[in-house]
């Protein structure tokens, strides 16, 4: 499959404000590598190569480790992420799932014991921000590509 559509000219306002989003978080309190590790998890979920391809390389240039990228979808069995990434991590999940996962109120308890009110709000706009340039990215038939 080939990119269908060359959607930044055609609709270059759109996608303006798609990178205003995109630049605003980066400047939140999250953490870069958990911000990496949230577009990895999500992408995974969503099935999305481009992203995942795209998103594995930053964490990599980032320093993150080829153990913690690997063992991504398995989270919750591993030792070497934090109790905040974990539970940033559930919380793209249930985010990314939300049509059967919901967010229930014991997750945000929990996601609440690391993450600031104003950082929670960021987690959630990250997580719709991957979530969105999934959607746009299998939608528009972008692929992967060897580099």
């Amino acid at each position: 499959m080939e990119q269908r559509i060359d959607y930044y000219n055609v609709v270059p306002e759109a996608l303006k404000i798609m990178m205003e989003m995109e630049r605003y978080t980066k400047t939140t309190g999250i953490h870069r590598n958990l911000r990496e590790l949230i577009k990895i998890r999500a992408s995974q979920i969503n099935g999305c190569a481009y992203c995942l391809n795209m998103h594995t390389a930053d964490a990599r240039k980032m320093g993150e480790t080829e153990q913690r990228i690997y063992c991504i979808s398995a989270w919750s069995e591993c030792k070497f992420y934090t109790d905040a990434e974990k539970v940033a991590l559930e919380l793209t999940e249930y985010v990314t799932l939300i049509p059967t996962k919901r967010v229930p109120d014991e997750l945000y308890q929990r996601v609440r014991k690391h993450f600031d009110e104003r950082q929670y709000v960021d987690l959630i706009l990250i997580i719709n921000q991957i979530n969105n340039w999934n959607r746009i990215s299998i939608s528009m038939g972008n692929i992967a590509t060897e580099k």
